[in-house]
């Protein structure tokens, strides 16, 4: 069974190196996974292409360093999510020190994130292989499909 399971894990090829770094951002479907595959300030990042909130595309999303953390924005309703570890992320209050300061703290993981290795020019990812749900799990599914296909029919017709 571990043998059945290695293939659909990767490592699956993404691309060059040099064409991937040239497009920046790029979507592939892995192991019926829609998967964004990224490259910035010299990193290569793969992730769940749906944010785990509401199933908005991160393709487009602003990437920006909060805290510590190099963190991608949905477009659609403005959660962050860390590129490195799919942490949702949130602004809050450290009540501890006077006065309190803003600062960025975690959620936990909410995107699955899967690991990139390059070999003499080529990108490959594998698909995480982490067994517990992760919230952006669910727009990878069928019922998660169908309500992001909904989603867009509602906001075409607005």
């Amino acid at each position: 069974m571990e043998e059945e399971e290695q293939p659909r894990r990767g490592p699956h090829f993404v691309g060059k190196k040099d064409e991937l770094i040239e497009a920046k951002r790029t979507l592939i479907t892995v192991g019926g996974r829609d998967i964004l595959v990224l490259h910035h300030q010299g990193v290569f990042y793969a992730l769940d292409c749906y944010c785990y909130h509401s199933g908005g595309n991160l393709q487009n999303g602003d990437i920006e360093e909060l805290g510590s953390r190099l963190c991608i924005t949905c477009p659609k309703h403005k959660y962050k999510i860390s590129l490195a570890e799919g942490e949702g992320m949130f602004k809050g209050s450290d009540t501890t020190v006077k006065p309190p300061v803003a600062k960025w703290y975690t959620k936990g993981v909410k995107q699955r994130v899967h690991a990139v290795t390059e070999t003499n020019g080529d990108v490959y990812i594998t698909l995480s292989d982490d067994r517990c749900y992760i919230e952006s799990d669910y727009y990878q599914g069928e019922v998660g499909k169908e309500r992001r296909a909904k989603a867009a029919a509602q906001e075409k017709a607005s």
